[in-house]
Parts: C-alpha cells; sequence; structure tokens
C-alpha cells in the first residue's frame, strides 16, 4: 500500500522548537505516523502539551526544556534520544529565527547571532546524531534522515530580512553539502517556508489589513496551516522521501517575494 511508505513506525525522532507552531505540528505528525520523539524548546510548559498530544497518538515523547541557542544542549539531544528510546532515526532541525531590521540598523553582530541561531545550532545537533543516524537502517528500517527548516526568505529578496534571509540562505546551502558529505547512508533535505499561521505570524493573522495583504500577495491566496508543513517533514523523513536528498521543498503557497511588505522606505 502506497500510504505505508509514509509509516515512520517504530522510529525516533529529535525535534527542536517543537513547543508550537511548525515544530510541534511535526512532532505530531510523526508521533502519528508511528515515531517516539524527543522535543526540545524553551518552555516546559508548551512542550508539556505536545508531549501528551503525542502520547494520544499511541507514542511516546520526552520533553527536553532548553535555550538550543547553547550549541552543547542542541547536541545533546542526540544522546538523550538513544538513552530514552535506544535509538535515533529522524532530525528535524526547526529551531531558529531572526528580527527583521533596515539595512543600517543590522550589525554584523546581528548576522553572526542569526547565523548560529539557525545553521550551527542545526549542524550541532545533526553532528551528534551522525553516529547514531548510521545505523538507523541496520534493522532494515532505511537510512537516517534530517530535516532542517528553511524559509522562502533565503530565496527570495525583500527589504528587513538580510540577517533572517542570509542565515536561512545558508542553511538551504548547508543541506545541499550535509547531504553530499553523509550520502548514502544519511539523507538530509530541507523545507524552505512560506507564511505559515504559527506564533511568529500572530501580529499579522490577528489584523485584517496586515492578513489580507499577505494573503493577496500570495499566489494560493491564504496562509499555510502548520500541519502542511508537518506533512511534508513526514514526506522527507519517511521511506516515500527515500530517493531524495540534498534538495530544498519548497512549501510557500507560490510566492516569488516576500508576501509581507514590511514598509521599510528608500534611504
Amino acid at each position: 500500500m502506497i500510504l505505508d511508505l509514509f509509516r515512520v513506525t517504530g522510529r525516533v525522532a529529535v525535534v527542536t522548537g517543537a513547543g508550537r507552531g511548525i515544530g510541534a505540528a511535526a512532532a505530531i505528525a510523526l508521533a502519528e505516523a508511528g515515531a517516539d520523539v524527543v522535543i526540545s524548546a524553551r518552555t516546559a510548559d508548551q512542550l508539556a502539551g505536545v508531549a501528551r498530544q503525542v502520547e494520544a497518538a499511541g507514542r511516546k515523547a520526552v520533553v527536553v526544556p532548553a535555550d538550543l541557542s547553547d550549541l552543547d544542549a542542541a547536541a545533546g539531544l542526540a544522546t538523550t534520544a538513544v538513552e530514552e528510546f535506544g535509538r535515533l532515526d529522524i532530525v528535524v532541525n526547526n529551531v531558529g529565527g531572526a528580527m527583521p531590521r533596515p539595512f543600517q540598523a543590522t550589525k554584523p553582530r546581528h548576522l553572526v547571532n542569526a547565523f548560529n541561531f539557525n545553521v550551527a545550532v542545526a549542524h550541532s545537533l545533526t553532528q551528534a546524531a551522525v553516529p547514531h543516524l548510521l545505523t538507523a537502517g541496520a534493522d532494515g528500517a532505511g537510512t537516517g534522515a534530517v530535516v532542517n527548516v528553511t524559509s522562502a526568505v533565503g530565496r527570495v529578496a525583500g527589504r528587513g530580512y538580510l540577517a533572517y534571509g542570509t542565515a536561512k540562505a545558508a542553511l538551504a546551502h548547508y543541506t545541499r553539502l550535509a547531504a553530499a558529505d553523509l550520502a548514502p547512508r544519511i539523507r538530509v533535505n530541507a523545507i524552505a517556508v512560506g507564511a505559515a499561521a504559527t506564533s511568529a505570524l500572530e501580529i499579522v493573522v490577528t489584523d485584517d489589513t496586515l492578513r489580507t495583504q499577505l494573503e493577496r500577495a500570495t499566489p494560493l491566496g491564504r496562509i499555510g496551516d502548520p500541519a502542511e508543513i508537518a506533512a511534508a517533514v513526514v514526506f522527507l523523513a519517511s521511506p516515500a522521501g527515500g530517493y531524495i536528498t540534498g534538495k530544498v521543498l519548497e512549501v510557500d503557497g507560490g510566492i516569488e517575494r516576500p508576501n509581507l511588505d514590511l514598509g521599510i522606505p528608500d534611504l
């Protein structure tokens, strides 16, 4: 049955930034597809709510509250997965972000911080996971899989997104380079996300004027649902995506430019 290719039964995943939004949706979707999960973010209460939904899907969740800008904390999630579940098959690098700023207000430290949070954290966890991912296929379950969550702004240009877009572009190319380094036993892919209805966009989705602007600038005419991103995570992590590596899947409503104009004037 074709739907069996989308199952990850008996596998173990680590999902970062899993307290809400895309990370929470990805963790729950992987559980519904059969995986146990290690979930991490800053806020314990949010993680506890996600863990309850994982358990409602019949799988186990290990909650690790942590500031994942700490590279050692990020790397430690791989060890936690193996200690708690005995294996690690899937890594979802979802944590990241950077505040928008005009060009002249974007200092070198903003670029450094954005790179560290969006790329170095993903690398720290992925590198720590590699020895375990290499054994993920030993029982015939398939190759280990890494899914990085990047952004459409890493591909298209708009004002105010200099640090964030540069970091997400770096994560996209990191994905291609890591895939080359880790093939054939570990697959590495990414999802370039457009505007999704998460807490990061709360100020937009609750403002009729801003929401309408965003929807009109999106070819599909609406804001994405985190579940749609989560479905792409399951696809890339599962046997259904078994012949895909080093690719960036665009789940962005069809945009070819940022669909949120920050209103930054000419210099």
